[in-house]
């Protein structure tokens, strides 16, 4: 389950960068980002 975490939040970054670049749904962009930056740190504190 974790690595499907990681697999996700990577994907919702780089989504957000590609949407970053095309400005073209600016704010649920960000939104996915905020979201695959709170998994990327629940993974680190969890140490694995």
């Amino acid at each position: 389950m974790g690595n499907l975490l990681y697999i996700i939040a990577v994907i919702l970054v780089i989504a957000w960068l590609i949407g970053f670049i095309g400005y073209g749904i600016g704010g649920i962009i960000h939104v996915l980002l905020v979201i695959a930056v709170i998994v990327i740190l629940l993974r680190i504190i969890r140490g694995k």
